[in-house]
């Protein structure tokens, strides 16, 4: 898929570069009165050095691509509105770039924890950690992982990351936690 950009860009610079030669050739020169067109050679050396800086550019795009790629996936925790087990749309460019990462790396491996704030019942808890788990699994897999690299487990409200019994304690209660497992 990056290779296909990188050529992209290398296609539209030549592109540019043929347009460009093509409209220089009937160029005036004004001092002497004569048509001024390069030579065979010295348009081959430009179009090679304009190749070059597509490719040299293309790379370090690509680059800060995967570092931007790597910085979305440092978030692994995905908060849920009470009750809910939609995507908050804050996640989702982290989400998509998991899912990038799991397409681009088959061997790789996550679970899908979700968890609950400790109001309803344990059932009802339980339920919904999974409906959210759910939901983040659908949406990797939209975005490119394989069914197979996701796991779902549901702790409901077993396992709190506040102990607090009010609506700050809750919201970071009620999430799904993505973790990598090695195979």
């Amino acid at each position: 898929m990056q290779t296909t950009a990188l050529y992209k860009t290398l296609g539209l610079a030549f592109g540019a570069m043929l347009i460009s030669a093509c409209a220089s050739k009937g160029d005036v020169n004004e001092g002497a009165g004569s048509t001024v067109a390069p030579t065979a050679t010295e348009q081959q050396a430009e179009d090679t050095n304009a190749v070059e800086s597509a490719g040299v550019n293309g790379e370090a795009l690509e680059a800060e691509a995967n570092e931007a790629q790597a910085a979305l996936r440092e978030q692994t925790v995905f908060y849920f509105d009470f009750d809910q087990s939609t995507l908050k749309s804050e996640g989702k460019a982290a989400l998509m770039a998991h899912a990038a990462f799991l397409a681009a790396n088959p061997a790789a491996s996550v679970v899908l924890e979700g968890h609950a704030d400790e109001r309803g019942t344990v059932e009802y808890n339980l339920a919904l950690g999974e409906r959210r788990s759910m939901t983040v699994r659908r949406f990797l897999m939209a975005n490119g992982a394989n069914g197979s690299q996701l796991k779902v487990v549901s702790f409901g409200e077993e396992r709190p990351v506040m102990m607090g019994h009010d609506e700050g304690s809750y919201s970071k209660n009620r999430r799904v936690e993505v973790k990598y497992q090695s195979r």
